[in-house]
């Protein structure tokens, strides 16, 4: 049964949820028979690498209202995040365009290192205030990751590479009705948008399988 996760880095609530999907898979009986595949959705695909904006400035004049409120509101938020295993450093976010980070997730898919960059991209953007726009950056995390710095380099200043990837699996969402992430599908058929708590993933991941295996059962009978 496949899958398929859309994110962007920037997103807290797509660091959240990842972390609870991860909880209810592990609370799933057939979790060995699940692929997971990561997709890319960009909130802010015309954000420039270098806003020269700090992150609250930038959501105060989204939403208009004050920086001194957003400030507040994301500290807030970042209290209750620690509920989930995760360190929120908002003070120090480095707000930036994810192309490349979203291009560099589609490289490490070639070696199975997907998932583990992307903890190590959220990780890197939320708590430890790096600037996941540039180049050196992303090539040390890709280190991280187990990938090889030369070739991860190369990749990102061939700058066409995997573009049409990132803007293909954006648009594929939007056609299923996603307007923000997270936004799962699961077995191609039930969609989940939103920061659900981890009961709701395993019942989608349980649902999602019984209907598997009565389409199955279905099947083998029209066969006979």
């Amino acid at each position: 049964m496949i899958v398929e996760m859309w994110s962007d880095i920037i997103c807290p609530s797509c660091y959240i949820v990842k972390r609870r999907f991860e909880a209810g898979l592990q609370a799933f009986a057939h979790r060995d028979q699940i692929t997971i595949v990561y997709r890319s959705f960009q909130l802010e695909p015309t954000l420039p690498v270098h806003p020269n904006k700090h992150l609250f400035k930038i959501d105060a004049a989204r939403q208009s209202t004050f920086v001194e409120m957003m400030a507040r509101r994301s500290r807030a938020v970042a209290e209750t995040e620690k509920l989930e295993g995760l360190l929120f450093n908002y003070d120090n976010v480095k707000h930036t365009n994810t192309l490349d980070a979203h291009r560099l997730v589609h490289f490490a898919k070639n070696f199975g290192k997907e998932g583990v960059l992307l903890d190590l991209l959220f990780k890197a953007y939320f708590t430890d205030g790096l600037h996941i726009g540039e180049h050196e950056t992303l090539v040390s995390i890709a280190e991280q990751a187990g990938l090889e710095r030369q070739k991860t380099l190369e990749m990102l200043l061939d700058t066409k590479r995997y573009r049409n990837a990132v803007r293909l699996e954006q648009h594929v969402a939007e056609r299923l009705g996603a307007r923000a992430v997270p936004f799962f599908l699961i077995n191609d058929c039930h969609a989940l948008s939103g920061a659900h708590p981890v009961a709701t993933f395993i019942q989608a991941l349980e649902t999602s399988w019984e209907e598997e295996e009565i389409a199955s059962q279905d099947d083998e009978s029209y066969i006979q």
